[in-house]
């Protein structure tokens, strides 16, 4: 009946607009790997973009691990409480710091323009960290390295998805958030390498290596194309769409999906320009809007107030308080942890394409909130006895248990779905604000938690993990009743997910018209060659 008919066949209603795009991309059974264009694409994205959030996981187990190190925590006369904290939130501190630039800059200079620009930064910072002579100039060096993150990671989450294919892009955003765990496992190890040095350079050499990774981003992203959504709304339309016929139609420019794709693009992003006016206040607006920058800050808090930073930061203290006191013990059991992360984060990403987005957050906020009642229960069994000069043995290893437990259940929904999602629930023009907003929240968050975990564990010691009971408790409650199921859609499609359907419904025209356009060039071409 051709392509036509199906789009005639029935148009679903909803806010998200009809789904001619995604059934495009459903009836392509051609694996990515057996498109060469689109396959060089994902292998040049992993160190350009993908992998930058292995600076974030560096720098969380960078000062995990460091705190174990004897030279360390002599060279910076043992900080404990406050001191501590404002080390580890630092890096938060930064980041919260630049992010009212971010949009600002991703507009002007493009999606690898802000990745340049952050990892610039975060090279400065880690040179600066590893050459410091007091606590002030590390703690600035740690402001420095927040500064440069947050244009990294909105640049590079947003560029996965608008340059990924449709089919491949929740797995492509997935892994950008498991490269954490990449950075945590070459941080650990690291640290492992260099503890027993017994001079400085036992914290310098790691302190200094920060910058590789933002190294690694400058030599490459220039050799990404830029994303085909920014081109198009700053009027280079062409590049736009030689860029899309490369990669996702596989140099094949009469491609029903690209031609629509294009029409599609276009049209929702001069429909949104329309409603916006490219302002801070564009996040509150409407309704819709409301709703967005909601759950969009409400997931900034919940990726951090999780219980997350406690064992990403505090690993060496939870150990002491369970009867874990040699430090070769901890560096190895904080190499072993930060590898499961890994493994479980990796093996996650590969599999949320087939799983609803909302289900995966409630699974992953139920299990995390059990998760945390069990330690709690066990980490009371184990302080007590530590503190009575003795040691509950079993209540030290069911510690340890719901330790690990614990990162495979965060990374269902917290670790894999985080950048996915926000890709998914913001339109193009306000894509960078929304992001710089779960930066912001995230930040927050982190600098927050990172700051009080100490403080919390120092004068409260078990107790401290009921706050975050009570914390998990309400995020269950509102992924239950505030979050959208967002999976099966392009992008576009999901521009007005909150909106009416008359501006979904416009742009949906759109990729019709391009849609029946083609089909009649095709047609008419088909008649040509006939008759000659």
């Amino acid at each position: 009946m051709g392509l036509i008919n199906k789009i005639k066949s029935g148009r679903p209603k909803g806010p998200a607009g009809d789904r001619v795009l995604s059934r495009i991309v459903d009836e392509d059974k051609v694996s990515w790997i057996r498109k060469p264009n689109l396959r060089s694409l994902y292998f040049m994205l992993v160190p350009a973009a993908i992998g930058i959030e292995i600076t974030s996981g560096f720098d969380s187990q960078l000062i995990n691990a460091l705190q174990i190190v004897p030279s360390w925590i002599t060279y910076f006369h043992h900080p404990v409480g406050s001191l501590k904290g404002i080390i580890a939130a630092a890096y938060s501190l930064g980041a919260i710091l630049s992010l009212p630039f971010i949009p600002w800059v991703d507009d002007k200079v493009g999606r690898r323009g802000s990745i340049l620009v952050g990892s610039t930064i975060m090279v400065i910072g880690a040179i600066i960290q590893g050459l410091s002579t007091h606590v002030a100039m590390y703690i600035v060096a740690r402001l420095i390295l927040g500064f440069g993150i947050p244009a990294c990671i909105v640049a590079g989450s947003s560029l996965i998805g608008e340059l990924g294919y449709p089919k491949e892009r929740p797995v492509l955003t997935s892994l950008f958030n498991v490269s954490y765990f990449v950075g945590q496992v070459i941080a650990a190890g690291i640290v492992f390498g260099t503890n027993s040095i017994k001079s400085n350079w036992a914290w310098r050499i790691p302190s200094l290596l920060q910058l590789a990774p933002s190294l690694l981003q400058i030599g490459c992203v220039f050799l990404l194309p830029e994303s085909p959504r920014w081109l198009i709304s700053h009027d280079r339309l062409e590049e736009a769409e030689a860029i899309l016929i490369k990669y996702h139609a596989e140099g094949n420019p009469d491609s029903d999906f690209v031609k629509g794709e294009i029409e599609q693009i276009r049209a929702t992003i001069q429909l949104e320009a329309d409603a916006a006016k490219k302002s801070w206040l564009d996040l509150l607006a409407t309704s819709g809007m409301r709703r967005r920058t909601l759950i969009t800050s409400q997931l900034g808090l919940f990726t951090q107030w999780s219980g997350n930073t406690l064992i990403s930061y505090f690993f060496g203290d939870l150990m002491t308080m369970i009867g874990i006191k040699d430090s070769i013990t901890k560096q190895k059991l904080n190499v072993g942890y930060a590898c499961w992360s890994l493994v479980t984060g990796a093996f996650v990403a590969l599999i949320v394409t087939r799983f609803k987005r909302r289900s995966l957050y409630m699974l992953c906020t139920l299990s995390l909130l059990a998760v945390y009642t069990g330690w709690t229960i066990a980490m009371q069994k184990a302080t007590t006895a530590e503190k009575a000069k003795g040691h509950n043995q079993g209540a030290s290893i069911a510690s340890m248990f719901f330790i690990f437990a614990y990162q495979p259940c965060y990374n269902i929904g917290f670790n894999a779905l985080t950048y996915t999602y926000m890709v998914e629930i913001w339109p193009y023009t306000e894509r960078s604000r929304g992001i710089a907003v779960f930066q912001l929240f995230g930040r927050l968050a982190g600098f927050f938690t990172t700051f009080v975990n100490p403080i919390g564990l120092e004068n409260i010691s078990w107790k401290w993990l009921i706050v975050y009971c009570c914390w998990l408790a309400y995020e269950v409650v509102f992924v239950w009743f505030i979050f959208p199921e967002t999976a099966g859609r392009t992008l576009e499609e999901l521009a007005f997910l909150f909106e009416d359907e008359e501006r979904a419904h416009l742009a949906q025209e759109a990729v019709e018209r391009s849609l029946q356009a083609n089909e009649k060039l095709s047609v008419s071409g088909k008649h040509i060659e006939h008759h000659a």
